[in-house]
């Protein structure tokens, strides 16, 4: 019974292996598209646009500040997860394979080990990759966010004012 449910077990995580690298390998893409939107809107804030939360703000002047809050955390959403998701992803990716190649070790087949170890490594480091960058952009989204915040508080002072 207990070699059963061994077995079963094992061939479930087989089936992991794919779906996860074609994750990692979607967020790795997603990161780099990230980046690119991260430098344009680097370039427009410094031209004193790019500001997505002040505009959210003047095509609607009456949200309140627990609004805006809930807008910036929407925008700031997609990055963040990705940024979690992705290291969680790459150690899956690199411990389904790892049992072939252990099963290959004592089989003494070093071909089927390296193979095996080499899908292990590059999934991983390409996971953490995608999630370091996408964090870096999180957190500096975030701070941006906080500025625009920051704005927008000043604006309904003078308007009261």
């Amino acid at each position: 019974m207990q070699t059963l449910i061994e077995s079963t077990m094992y061939q479930l995580s087989q089936l992991f292996l794919l779906p996860a690298l074609a994750l990692i390998t979607l967020l790795f893409l997603y990161s780099f598209w990230l980046l690119g939107q991260f430098i344009v809107q680097s370039r427009r804030r410094r031209q004193g646009g790019g500001r997505p939360l002040l505009e959210h703000f003047y095509a609607k002047p009456d949200l309140s500040p627990d609004e805006l809050d809930l807008a910036a955390h929407t925008f700031l959403e997609k990055p963040r997860i990705a940024a979690r998701v992705a290291p969680m992803l790459g150690l899956v990716a690199t411990m389904i394979p790892m049992g072939p190649a252990l099963k290959s070790l004592a089989d003494g087949q070093l071909a089927q080990v390296s193979e095996n170890l080499t899908v292990a490594f590059s999934a991983v480091i390409l996971a953490l990759i995608a999630a370091s960058l996408t964090y870096w952009m999180a957190n500096v989204h975030r701070r941006w966010l906080a500025e625009e915040m920051l704005e927008i508080e000043a604006l309904r002072r003078r308007s009261v004012a």
